[in-house]
């Protein structure tokens, strides 16, 4: 059972919810371009993960046969007392190696090049939750292999994992304030507010995924103070809403680096050194500056009318698409939905780039619905069945609907 699939609805009623308050109250919590990043950075991340995620479940399988200590049935598992324990013994060592993985991803370059995805987004709501990286295969596994070691079956791991995830998306908000006792055990929107802080004093706090009493146990807390409101973001802002380039900015600046440092040490270790720290050769040739909190300013480039609505009708189409080829990934694999897959990525960077007002938005967006039609109708001339016409008219209204769309942006920029 797929636990993280099963939430998915209540997310979005979530986040229908938070945003209705933002809109009635006037809060300014949620801006509708960062929070279209952010879930197409999410949707990016899901859809990727259909190619990738196997890995960790290889690695853990072999751990689990070929190193495990203990053989732990999953029978044990059960609804007795004993199973009882069993459960909470691994959703608590989950959340402890979650706190060593998410500190590690804070402080080490490479880790940090992969989990800085998360932490882009200049506000802070529930669609920062799915603001998640793309490559956090290459790593993340390692953290939770010592449960494996033990013996605990994959089945559980997995749920335990997914149960950690779930119950994170509910911090990412700004509507919940202080919750009294609460605060001093579990991972709270207080709390959460200030892992997401750039303010000094906040900078690399609290990791806990469940309980924030690990962070007070090995002393990375920090609790939210009235008179230092937090500034959401990074250091080094993205500015950008592509996606691509959310996932690859942190890797990017890492090989600029090892690329022009001289000494092979220094090549190796700008991936695997604290997070800030340069070769020094480098660092004098090519000094970086970062912007301090208290002049932020965030990230907001004005697009006219059209490039917004014509925005909106993409993300909508993006969002059911990515709905549907997650249900056909569920019966049939990751080789059906390759296909579908690009062109959905290929539809978040033509979005993300025309919600810039990049110059170049609008020739490649037509590209790209040439594209699309040339498929649509060489799709058309192989169909076999009354389904594939439905689909292929459907496709072929999208694409007719965007190009009027298109058409009508005669200038980005608002």
């Amino acid at each position: 059972m797929d636990l993280i699939a099963l939430a998915i609805p209540f997310f979005i009623l979530a986040l229908v919810v938070e945003w209705t308050y933002d809109r009635v109250r006037g809060t300014g919590f949620y801006r509708v371009n960062d929070a279209v990043n952010s879930i197409s950075t999410g949707i990016m991340s899901t859809t990727f993960g259909y190619f990738t995620k196997f890995t960790s479940i290889l690695i853990w399988g072999l751990v689990l046969q070929h190193v495990a200590v203990f053989d732990m049935p999953l029978a044990w598992f059960d609804a007795s007392l004993r199973g009882i324990a069993l459960w909470a013994i691994a959703a608590l060592l989950w959340d402890l190696a979650y706190y060593w993985n998410h500190r590690l991803n804070h402080e080490v370059s490479v880790l940090w090049a992969s989990h800085a995805v998360h932490h882009q987004s200049e506000d802070y709501n529930l669609s920062t939750a799915l603001r998640q990286t793309s490559t956090g295969f290459l790593f993340g596994w390692i953290f939770y292999v010592p449960l494996f070691v033990i013996g605990f079956p994959i089945e559980v791991v997995v749920t335990v994992g997914a149960a950690n995830l779930i119950y994170q998306f509910w911090v990412h908000t700004q509507v919940v304030r202080r919750l009294g006792v609460l605060d001093y055990i579990f991972v709270t929107p207080s709390n959460h507010r200030v892992h997401h802080a750039q303010n000094e004093q906040y900078i690399d706090k609290n990791y806990g995924g469940i309980l924030i009493l690990w962070d007070r146990l090995f002393g990375t807390f920090a609790d939210e103070k009235d008179d230092d409101p937090v500034v959401f973001g990074v250091r080094k802002p993205l500015a950008s809403w592509n996606p691509f380039w959310a996932n690859l900015q942190v890797y990017d600046y890492l090989l600029f680096d090892a690329v022009r440092t001289r000494r092979w040490r220094d090549k190796i270790g700008v991936w695997f050194r604290r997070t800030g720290w340069r070769p020094p050769d480098v660092a004098a040739a090519y000094p970086k500056g970062q912007t301090a909190s208290v002049e932020f300013e965030k990230f907001d480039p004005r697009i006219s009318s059209a490039a917004r609505h014509y925005v909106v009708l993409q993300f909508v189409i993006a969002i059911a698409a990515s709905v549907v080829i997650g249900g056909i990934f569920a019966t049939q694999g990751a080789a059906a939905v390759l296909l579908p897959c690009l062109l959905l990525w290929a539809q978040l960077l033509g979005m993300g780039l025309v919600n810039e007002g990049r110059r170049y938005a609008v020739p490649i967006e037509w590209g790209r619905l040439a594209g699309v039609s040339a498929l649509l109708a060489g799709a058309w001339l192989t169909r076999t069945a009354a389904t594939d016409t439905q689909w292929l008219q459907i496709g072929a209204a999208y694409v007719a609907i965007s190009a009027g769309m298109l058409f009508r942006i005669n200038n980005l920029k608002q």
